[in-house]
C-alpha cells in the first residue's frame, strides 16, 4: 500500500465526497493507504500542498481567485469539485416552516466570517431579495465559539455548515430553518487541489478511480450506510444526526455524479465575489481551474 496525504481546509460532513473515499474503502481498492489531516487554525490546506506534507486537500476555488487578486501566479490547482453548492443552513430558535429570508431584517444573526462562507451569505442576502445591510450580523469567532455562543442564548439565528446546526436540532437548541445553497444555486463552492506535478503520476491517476467510484457511491447510497461508515470521523456527532446531514446533502444536490469543475459553476463563483467586491476582474477559468488528471 502507497500512503497518500490528503488534508483538509475544514472537516464536516459536507466533504463527504473526499471522506468517503476512505471509509468506503476506495483508496484502498486502488492500493492507496490514506492519511488525513485537519489545517491549523489560522492557515489553509494549500500550505501542505506546499511544503510537501500534503498530495492532495480540500480547497476552494476562492483561494485561486484571492491569489490572483495579489497578482501572484497560483502554484497549485482545482482539478475536481467536491460540492456544486453552498452547504451552510440557518438555524434559528424556534421552528419556522414558513420562514423566509426578509424575516433576518434587524435579527441578530451570528454569521460564519470566514472569507467564502461570508461572500456566499453575501451573495445568498442578494439572491433573496434582502439587504444584508440589515441584518445585524455578528462575528462570534471560529465554528466551534459560534456554536457556543449560540448556545448561550446570543443571536437570533446562526450560519453554520452541516452537521452543526443538525446537532443543534437534535440538542433542543435550535431548529433549522433554510439552507444558504439554495437562493444561489450550483456554484463552485468546494474543490481539490494539487500541485500540477502531483496531477501527472500514477498516484493521481489512481486517486481518481478511487474518486470516481466514491461520487456514485456518494449519491446511490442510503445516508444511513455512509454515515455509518464516517462515524468514526465524528465522534461527536450522533449517529443520526449525521445520517439526517447526509440525507440533505444528498437531496440539495451539491454531490453530483460528475468530478469536473464545470466552466458554469466557476462563473457563478465568479459572481458571487464580483457581488462582495473581491475581484478586480473575472479571472480565467484556465488561471485557476485544470481538467481532473487521466484515470488509465
Amino acid at each position: 500500500m502507497t500512503r497518500i496525504n490528503i488534508q483538509f481546509t475544514r472537516f464536516s460532513a459536507f466533504y463527504s465526497p473526499l471522506i468517503s473515499t476512505m471509509s468506503g474503502g476506495f483508496l484502498a481498492d486502488e492500493g492507496l493507504k490514506p492519511a488525513h489531516s485537519i489545517a491549523p487554525p489560522g492557515t489553509t490546506a494549500i500550505k501542505a500542498l506546499l511544503d510537501g506534507s500534503a498530495d492532495v486537500v480540500q480547497s476552494a476555488l476562492s483561494q485561486g481567485l484571492s491569489t490572483l487578486e495579489k497578482g501572484e501566479t497560483p502554484a497549485t490547482v482545482h482539478f475536481a469539485q467536491i460540492n456544486e453548492m453552498d452547504g451552510f443552513f440557518l438555524t434559528g430558535r424556534e421552528a419556522d416552516p414558513d420562514f423566509t429570508w426578509d424575516k433576518l431584517a434587524g435579527k441578530k444573526v451570528l454569521v460564519d466570517h470566514g472569507g467564502q462562507p461570508l461572500a456566499m451569505f453575501k451573495y445568498a442576502c442578494h439572491k433573496a431579495g434582502i439587504d444584508y445591510g440589515g441584518i445585524d450580523a455578528v462575528d462570534a469567532g471560529n465554528g466551534a465559539e459560534m456554536d457556543a455562543a449560540f448556545r448561550d442564548g446570543q443571536g437570533d439565528y446562526i450560519h453554520q455548515q452541516g452537521p452543526a446546526p443538525q446537532q443543534l436540532e437534535h440538542d433542543g437548541a435550535g431548529h433549522v430553518v433554510a439552507s444558504v445553497g439554495e437562493p444561489i444555486g450550483p456554484c463552485g463552492f468546494s474543490s481539490l487541489a494539487a500541485t500540477p506535478a502531483w496531477l501527472e503520476t500514477d498516484m493521481a491517476k489512481a486517486f481518481m478511480r478511487a474518486y470516481h467510484k466514491t461520487r456514485a457511491y456518494i449519491n446511490e447510497t442510503p445516508a444511513a450506510e455512509i454515515a455509518a461508515a464516517e462515524t468514526s470521523f465524528f465522534p461527536a456527532i450522533d449517529q443520526g444526526v449525521l445520517t439526517a446531514t447526509i440525507q440533505f446533502y444528498q437531496g440539495l444536490g451539491c454531490w453530483t455524479p460528475h468530478v469536473e469543475i464545470t466552466q458554469a459553476a466557476y462563473e457563478v463563483t465568479l459572481d458571487v465575489f464580483e457581488h462582495v467586491g473581491r475581484l478586480s476582474k473575472r479571472h480565467a477559468y484556465e488561471d485557476v481551474c485544470v481538467p481532473p488528471p487521466a484515470e488509465d
